[in-house]
């Protein structure tokens, strides 16, 4: 799929099966805990290094914002390469994985607009990892962000929260800002979820109003592991938000 795809792709998928499916915060978290995270990619996101260009458009000094970040390894990508990170994540195994995997020096303390909540740094600084819910965000001065890397986050929020997702994603960016988002194409009347489907038409939803949507480009996702979840077919695709 090239760069001038429409957004209105036909899918015949029905994506009103997962909206009442609701996932805790502690259920994402034993995920953590009994090893259950098979969405981490170890060797970080192909399609974010095959389009980082476009995504950075050779500015340097962005603030990246990674919602749901778990320990993905892009994070250190954008801090080298002189970009500051900020990271949301419910799983402090997650965030403490990242810097120990990274071979980062960090240090922790009490987030207090946030009750419970704690933020971890990297001793260079330009990495902030904050352990809370995404949807306590609004009430942390954390700033504005010109670059969000979504790979696995509006894919993980309960369907009934998207709306409020959207609104707090819309809510942190900057004038200027590139919103990267991926997204999976899947039968989910076979799949549960999470990660849940979103079609083309829930992204022009939440986003359409106030963001220009290009798909830059869609890949067959398929694996071995994901014939346990029922499916026969995946497909990922990588949609650029830009402001209207």
């Amino acid at each position: 799929m090239d760069a001038t795809t429409p957004l209105d792709v036909k899918e015949h998928f029905d994506a009103e099966v997962q909206k009442n499916r609701v996932l805790s915060l502690e259920e994402w978290e034993s995920k953590w805990v009994t090893r259950n995270i098979g969405f981490h990619q170890e060797q970080g996101h192909q399609l974010l290094k095959k389009h980082l260009d476009t995504f950075l458009k050779g500015q340097s000094g962005l603030r990246v914002l990674f919602p749901l970040c778990g320990k993905a390894v892009e994070m250190k990508w954008f801090a080298e390469r002189g970009h500051t990170v900020v990271g949301v994540e419910i799983s402090e195994i997650g965030i403490r994985e990242f810097f120990a995997e990274q071979n980062l020096p960090y240090t922790e303390e009490p987030f207090n607009e946030i009750p419970g909540a704690k933020v971890f740094k990297s001793s260079s600084g330009n990495i902030s990892l904050y352990c809370c819910s995404i949807f306590d965000l609004p009430r942390a001065n954390i700033g504005k962000f010109d670059r969000i890397w979504d790979r696995g986050s509006l894919v993980a929020i309960n369907p009934g929260d998207r709306e409020r997702y959207a609104d707090i994603i819309l809510s942190l960016l900057r004038k200027g800002f590139q919103y990267l988002v991926a997204i999976l194409s899947y039968d989910p009347t076979k799949h549960a979820g999470p990660p849940f489907y979103v079609p083309d038409a829930e992204l022009k939803r939440l986003f359409g109003s106030k963001c220009s949507i290009r798909c830059l480009e869609e890949v067959d996702a398929f694996e071995e592991r994901h014939k346990a979840w029922g499916i026969g077919s995946l497909f990922e695709k990588l949609y650029l938000l830009t402001e209207k």
